[in-house]
């Protein structure tokens, strides 16, 4: 099966799990294996439904179960057979680019040529301290083994000599992966820079947006662009992802009300290791599911205007949504994906491409 990488794809949908193990709202926890069968389910599921793709974000803490998330993407290509499987993401900053070259071309083997890699620095910073990496290093770290990472995922042979790890002397760099090479993404939050690292590097550029007008992150769309003509790069093959918490429902009532206990569960959670408190009522919600708004909450139809409105601004190709945060169910991440991918995804495809259509039409009389 040859599932290399097509540029020219329709828009693409996706799910990720960033395999948080904390208490549901009831205060119920499950255990760490169920944890992770629950995602290779969901995984699954995504795979039946014919989404595109399925991500595993890496967490180095009791409270997550994805520390190896590279074995967890193993065992979901063994029991999958389209989807493409992609890190959301990977801490390159603390890890051995050769390490996470060799899980991820492996990978690539056993799914016949479905793995990606989303690269980036992470929320948490535990990792540092686990893997020996000094923070004041942050950003030279993250830039040093990316550009070791590309090296690794372009050459057989490698001649390396860098700060931060031991030099490479003509090394040979196996496996080789199923495809030519793995789609390699820079996962971009809030910072210029990273969007213009990512345009520099001719790399596509995942975004994490978790709240507010999504306009209000349309420069670092913008200057990733720019960064990429710059350096030579043919902007329309410079892809970006938008991702995000997201939860579908038949209604945006049902939605809303099934989705907000785990949302306030999963801030509520976290923030409170920092001394923070987090609270958000239901009602605090409806406005958030505007198509102004970037919270991918709501019926199909929202989910719809807001993917729809975020294209007129972004020019993005990739759709991806955290639909599990918090304790949610299975059964109601099952009912999820499948509104995503009957209700949703067909829908949002066929207007872009009128939209393309359109554009290409203007553009020949122009």
């Amino acid at each position: 099966m040859n599932t290399n990488y097509n540029e020219s794809a329709d828009f693409e949908f996706g799910i990720y799990s960033l395999g948080e193990l904390i208490p549901g709202p009831s205060g119920a926890i499950i255990s760490a294996s169920k944890r992770i069968e629950e995602i290779i389910a969901a995984a699954k599921l995504a795979d039946e439904a014919g989404l595109d793709l399925f991500g595993i974000g890496e967490h180095h803490r009791l409270d997550f179960v994805t520390s190896s998330y590279a074995m967890i993407l193993a065992a979901i290509a063994q029991a999958t057979k389209q989807i493409r499987l992609t890190s959301t993401l990977s801490v390159i900053s603390t890890a051995d680019p050769v390490r996470v070259f060799e899980d991820f071309a492996t990978l690539d083997l056993i799914s016949g040529g479905r793995a990606e890699l989303i690269a980036g620095r992470g929320a948490f910073l535990e990792s540092f301290e686990l893997f020996g990496a000094d923070l004041r290093n942050y950003d030279e770290l993250f830039e040093h083994k990316l550009n070791l990472l590309l090296e690794l995922n372009n050459k057989e042979r490698v001649t390396w000599n860098g700060k931060f790890r031991p030099a490479l002397n003509d090394a040979i760099i196996s496996p080789r992966p199923y495809q030519k090479s793995i789609p390699i993404w820079v996962g971009v939050g809030g910072t210029p820079e990273s969007a213009a690292r990512a345009g520099r590097l001719g790399l596509n550029m995942a975004l994490g947006i978790l709240g507010g007008d999504p306009s209000r992150v349309k420069p670092l769309v913008d200057i990733y662009r720019a960064a990429g003509r710059a350096a030579g790069y043919d902007p329309a093959k410079l892809r970006v992802s938008v991702t995000g918490h997201s939860y579908i429902a038949k209604t945006s009532q049902q939605a809303l009300d099934e989705f907000h206990p785990h949302y306030v569960n999963y801030f509520s959670y976290f923030l409170k290791e920092r001394g923070q408190r987090f609270w958000v009522s239901r009602s605090d919600l409806d406005p958030m599911t505007a198509p102004d708004n970037v919270l991918a909450v709501g019926s199909p139809q929202q989910l719809i205007e807001k993917i729809l409105y975020q294209y007129e601004l972004f020019g993005h190709s990739r759709f991806m949504g955290q639909f599990d945060m918090g304790g949610q169910s299975l059964s109601k991440v099952a009912s999820a994906i499948e509104l995503l991918a009957i209700e949703v995804a067909p829908v949002v495809r066929r207007e872009i491409r009128k939209k393309q259509s359109k554009h290409t039409t203007n553009a020949l009389y122009d």
